[in-house]
C-alpha cells in the first residue's frame, strides 16, 4: 500500500473533522445528505456523459493503483542489460534466450528480444518509443478522468448552492423559519463538499497518477538507451556505468517537473559518455 496517499487523505479528513468539532456548536449540521447527493451524483453523471463506457470501467482499477506502492527500480534492469551484453559478446545467444524467460519487465524483455533477433537499431528505437508513447497516452487519459471530476465537483457544489438559495428565498416570507435554515445549510454545504472532493480526492489522485506515468516513462527511456548500447555491442561495464549515471539523475529530473525536457536530455549525456568512454570500452 502507498502510505503517502492513505496518510494524506486521512490527515486531510481528520483536520476537517477536527476543525468542525472545534468551531461548530452542533457538528452534525455538517452532515447534509441532499447536498452530498447533489455533488456526488452530479459529478458521476457528468463523468458518465463525458467519457465512453470502456474508459470508465478502468476507473476503479486506476483508483486502486493510486493506493498501491509502485517501486520501479532501474538497478535490476541495468543488471539484466549488462548480463545480456556479456553473453552477446561471448556469442552465447542460447543463454540470453533462457535469461528472457526470467525477466519480469515486459518492456525490457521485448527490447532484448529485438536485439538478439538482429533487428536494425532504428527499428528497435521506433518500436520502443512507440510503446512509451502509447503508455503515456493511455495513462494520461486515465488521469484525465480524475482531473475532469475535480472540475465537476465544485461546479455541482455551486449548483447545490443555487438550489438551496432559491428554496431559501422562496420560503423566506413563510412562517416556518426552520426551512430557511435548512435550505441555507444545503446551499453552503454543497459548495464545501465539492471543494473537499475536488482538492482532497480527485485532483491529488490525478497528479499522483501523472507522476507515476512520468517516472515509468523515464525508466523506459533509460532502457531504450541501454538497448541501443546493447545493439552496438558495447561492453557490459560501459553499459552499466552509463545507465547508473542516468539512474542517479532521473529522480532529480522528476523533481524539477520537466519530464519531457529531462527525457530528451537523457539522450545527450549518453552520446557524450560514448565519446569519452570509447577507449575504455575497447578494453573489455
Amino acid at each position: 500500500m502507498d502510505l503517502s496517499t492513505i496518510a494524506g487523505i486521512m490527515v486531510g479528513i481528520g483536520l476537517i473533522v477536527l476543525s468542525v468539532f472545534l468551531s461548530a456548536v452542533q457538528p452534525d449540521i455538517y452532515l447534509n445528505m441532499p447536498g452530498l447527493l447533489i455533488v456526488i451524483g452530479g459529478t458521476i453523471a457528468a463523468t458518465l456523459v463525458s467519457f465512453p463506457t470502456h474508459e470508465l470501467t478502468k476507473v476503479f482499477r486506476v483508483l486502486g493503483n493510486a493506493f498501491r506502492s509502485h517501486e520501479y527500480s532501474i538497478q535490476d534492469d541495468i543488471s539484466e542489460i549488462a548480463h545480456a551484453a556479456r553473453l552477446r559478446r561471448h556469442g552465447d545467444l542460447a543463454r540470453i534466450e533462457d535469461q528472457l524467460e526470467r525477466i519480469p519487465n515486459p518492456f525490457l524483455k521485448t527490447a532484448i528480444q529485438l536485439v538478439i533477433d538482429n533487428t536494425p537499431t532504428d527499428e528497435i528505437v521506433n518500436i520502443l518509443q512507440w510503446r512509451i508513447k502509447r503508455l503515456r497516452e493511455q495513462e494520461r487519459a486515465e488521469a484525465h478522468i480524475f482531473h475532469v471530476m475535480s472540475v465537476y465537483a465544485p461546479a455541482f457544489g455551486m449548483f447545490g448552492t443555487l438550489v438551496g438559495m432559491v428554496n431559501m428565498l422562496f420560503g423566506i416570507n413563510g412562517p416556518d423559519m426552520l426551512n430557511v435554515g435548512h435550505n441555507m445549510a444545503v446551499a453552503l454545504m454543497t459548495t464545501l463538499y465539492g471543494l473537499i472532493l475536488s482538492n482532497l480526492i480527485f485532483k491529488p489522485i490525478a497528479i499522483k497518477l501523472e507522476r507515476r506515468t512520468e517516472k515509468r516513462a523515464m525508466i523506459m527511456r533509460m532502457i531504450v538507451e541501454g538497448t541501443i548500447m546493447l545493439a552496438g555491442n558495447r561492453s557490459p561495464v560501459f553499459i552499466r556505468e552509463t545507465l547508473k549515471s542516468f539512474s542517479a539523475h532521473h529522480d532529480d529530473e522528476l523533481r524539477r517537473g520537466s519530464s519531457s525536457t529531462g527525457a530528451d536530455e537523457l539522450e545527450q549525456p549518453g552520446r557524450r559518455a560514448s565519446k569519452q568512454q570509447r577507449n575504455l570500452d575497447d578494453d573489455f
